[in-house]
């Protein structure tokens, strides 16, 4: 085979090969792309994050474990005292301590989950 009836061949071949690829198959390939480089952005946050130990100035932050666990003991102790009214309410005062009650629930268990 001379070398122009192999150039022939091979670029025959690859325009067949091409020519088969559907755009469903295109667009999956740039779906899966994007979400890989979405991957490797959270990848690299976290192995950067990981390494590093927390200096002072990130402990005094507003969100330090400290900060969290004082905002939830002043979260119990709001839950205790509506407890306490709601026990002596009645009507349309129960039911909007109880909903005070729930919505401080939420409060504490985020609280919780961030420690």
């Amino acid at each position: 085979m001379k070398r122009r009836e192999l150039a022939e061949y091979i670029k025959e071949t690859i325009v067949d090969v091409l020519t088969e690829v559907s755009q469903e198959d295109v667009d999956t390939a740039k779906a899966y792309n994007d979400e890989l480089e979405k991957t490797k952005d959270l990848t690299a946050d976290l192995t950067e994050d990981d390494d590093v130990e927390p200096t002072s100035k990130d402990i005094k932050k507003d969100d330090s474990i400290s900060t969290i666990s004082r905002k939830l003991q002043d979260t119990n102790k709001e839950m205790k005292a509506v407890v306490n009214k709601w026990k002596k309410a009645e009507g349309e005062d129960k039911e909007r301590l109880l909903v005070r009650l729930k919505d401080l629930t939420k409060i504490k268990k985020e609280l919780e989950g961030l420690i």
